[in-house]
């Protein structure tokens, strides 16, 4: 019997996303799972029931029929402690669990006896680039950070010559060149705008500049080094943010709509616009605060809300990819198949988990009953094994024979 796949309906609020489309759904069972989905899982995806059921899905209509018997849990969303108890122990949950917010979950999971991986963990190698959540679903939040912009925006954002005059360009500044930031620029310079952007990742001017958009920043000394191994970016001393904030200061006041998309994981969102810099703007001038979930990079904005500040309409949506919903969903379904090829055995269609594989020691939060995470509590791990480790051991045995019949000097790997 092969794999039991359970897709829940989704409960948060402001969650409309779901984590199979049918395309994956017909991946899923042509490799011998049985796929069972909550009814109306995908009604806000687009995705009906109907379709579902045409790709090979049983459909059930309440959730602790839905998990009860399933291997495999796969959501958008942590569940909550009282769904968790309807997941029988032993089986694999797997979603955007965002622990660091979410304060129980790990402890919740670790004592029903689930084993928990977050896709946010996703580690940032070649190999996981087809289950990185964060990229897929940042790049719509970019984009759609223009269009709710351009909502609120009393102007029109390209040059127009009427013989009635002349429109001026909209001037964008996006704050944070990450892949939510990227999108950004690139969705404003499509609608005409002259765009700008600042990030403290000195990688990050190459990549704003080859897409047309002028780069802000501080070059000195420590902006040379502010980016982690991970790709991240690290967090400035006050003296380097307080240098950056009076060149954005000055920057920023000229603009007509700014877009802000900084994170740091584990971390209350930096503050880089104050309220005298939304002072500072014209009025009718818009804010995106694409980070408002994590405490916001506006001093102004409120989670959830649009409010006006000194004639400056802040933009506080929550859950940005949730609002393009059907393609959200689909790409998280594609990072979510991508990652179960990987822990499926396709000979006995059963789950076949490398502990040792570095992708899964990143995405696994809980284990057996434990806390497994380093950053959350759980022991260090031995290094995962390399890319270049895994294939030298797939190596046939006549050339490792060969290859340790060398002397040492012919160059060992660590």
């Amino acid at each position: 019997m092969g794999i039991q796949l359970a897709i829940p309906k989704e409960t948060k609020e402001d969650e409309k996303r779901v984590a199979v489309s049918p395309e994956t759904v017909k991946r899923f069972v042509a490799n011998g799972a049985t796929v069972t989905v909550q009814s109306n899982a995908g009604e806000n995806a687009t995705y009906t029931d109907s379709a579902y059921k045409d790709a090979g899905a049983k459909i059930t209509e309440s959730y602790s029929d839905t998990v009860k018997n399933a291997h495999v849990i796969l959501k958008v969303q942590a569940p909550d402690a009282e769904e968790l108890k309807d997941i029988k122990k032993g089986a694999l949950l797997i979603a955007m669990l965002a622990p660091f917010t979410n304060k129980d979950i790990l402890k919740d999971c670790a004592q029903t006896g689930i084993d928990a991986f977050s896709m946010e963990f996703v580690p940032r190698i070649s190999r996981a680039q087809s289950m990185d959540v964060l990229s897929s679903q940042s790049n719509l939040a970019g984009y759609k950070a223009v269009l709710d912009a351009t909502e609120f925006y009393p102007h029109a954002m390209p040059m127009m010559m009427t013989a009635a005059g002349t429109v001026p360009p909209a001037k964008v500044f996006v704050m944070g060149a990450g892949v939510a930031g990227l999108q950004a620029i690139a969705t404003a310079r499509r609608l005409g705008a002259i765009v700008s952007a600042t990030d403290v990742r000195p990688v990050a001017k190459e990549q704003v500049e080859s897409l047309g958009a002028s780069f802000i920043a501080v070059e000195d000394e420590e902006f040379k080094q502010a980016e982690t191994a991970g790709g991240y970016a690290k967090e400035m001393s006050a003296e380097y943010k307080k240098k950056q904030a009076e060149l954005v200061e000055k920057h920023i006041a000229k603009q007509d709509i700014v877009i802000t998309t900084a994170l740091i994981p584990g971390r209350p969102a930096p503050k880089l616009i104050s309220k005298a810099m939304v002072k500072s703007m014209k009025p009718g001038s818009v804010i995106v605060d694409l980070a408002v979930e994590a405490g916001g990079n506006c001093a102004a904005a409120e989670a959830g809300k649009v409010v006006v500040s000194d004639n400056v309409t802040i933009i506080g949506h929550l859950n940005i990819p949730s609002r393009l919903a059907a393609d959200a969903s689909a790409l998280y379904a594609k990072n979510l198949l991508n990652l179960m090829n990987l822990i499926i055995d396709k000979e006995s269609k059963a789950l076949n988990i490398n502990w040792e594989d570095e992708i899964i020691q990143g995405v696994c939060m809980t284990r057996d009953g434990k806390i497994v995470h380093p950053n959350f509590g759980g022991k260090p791990k031995a290094p995962a094994k390399t890319e270049e480790k895994s294939k030298k051991e797939k190596e046939p045995k006549e050339k490792k024979e060969e290859k340790n019949s060398k002397p040492e000097s012919s160059g060992k790997t660590k």
